[in-house]
């Protein structure tokens, strides 16, 4: 399985703008090549543009949802279309979106913990409905978004339903790499399975993001790594058996111990 990451700086505030950028990238970067999955970041229409998300964000997951589908079928790839702000009623969620490469919705998320370093619950509403695996080529996965990483539970839960890869959008600040990197490796260690990451690049409102875009095997180990300041493509290889060859030989879910955990 063939995983093409787009880490890229976002324009902010205008979806119309980074909807044509996506596009641009997708004709010189996907276009007649050997891609199963692309995976955007976090919040890549608008970026963190709070005050004005109301504004400027989709209404009810258009168009970015059309947008995304157009671009799944024209180039034959499944979109982990990262995530976007979208006015619901009177919230505003940041969701993430799936979509097949016959440009079928197959799974749609809202970030259910809100940073509160960056005042993130004054403009938006947590998901209310817990992460759930989705399947592509037949695959289990799962999606995080961002904040989302510092909580084992979501990471554990959807491994313990199967998912052997799980993707990561976020915008995650430089000044906590570390913390980005050491989170990844761990849950795809804990879990034994692929953590693939698309973060953003560039600099927006006084912070400058990480970049770092991964792919993180089963055993902790990189397959890929993104630079800090640059919008590339970072590429790589997934190969499933890794993930069973893991749960096999250090069977840490037939080793739980259940009923001596507390309820979290």
């Amino acid at each position: 399985m063939q995983i093409a990451i787009y880490q890229m700086d976002i324009v902010p505030g205008d979806v119309k703008a980074n909807h044509e950028r996506v596009s641009a990238w997708m004709d010189e970067n996907v276009k007649g090549k050997d891609v199963d999955i692309v995976v955007l970041p976090e919040m890549w229409t608008t970026a963190y543009t709070l005050p004005e998300l109301k504004d400027v964000a989709d209404v009810n997951g258009e168009p970015t949802t059309s947008f995304l589908q157009h671009i799944a079928k024209k180039y034959g790839v499944h979109m982990v279309g990262g995530s976007f702000a979208t006015v619901v009623g009177e919230d505003v969620f940041n969701r993430a979106c799936v979509v097949n490469n016959q440009g079928e919705v197959v799974y749609t998320y809202d970030k259910i913990h809100l940073v509160p370093m960056l005042d993130e619950p004054s403009y938006l509403t947590g998901g209310r409905e817990a992460g759930q695996t989705f399947e592509l080529d037949g695959v289990k996965m799962g999606i995080i978004i961002c904040y989302d990483l510092r909580f084992p539970e979501l990471a554990r839960q959807l491994a313990l339903e199967g998912a052997e890869v799980m993707f990561v959008v976020a915008e995650w600040p430089l000044a906590r790499r570390n913390h980005w990197m050491a989170l990844q490796r761990a849950r795809a260690i804990e879990n034994q399975m692929y953590v693939i990451s698309s973060d953003r690049c560039g600099s927006y409102d006084g912070t400058t993001f990480s970049g770092t875009s991964l792919i993180v095997d089963p055993n902790g180990e990189l397959v890929a790594e993104g630079s800090i300041e640059q919008e590339e493509m970072i590429t790589g290889t997934l190969d499933l058996e890794e993930v069973h060859k893991w749960r096999k030989n250090v069977p840490v879910f037939d080793s739980r111990v259940k009923h001596l955990y507390k309820d979290l």
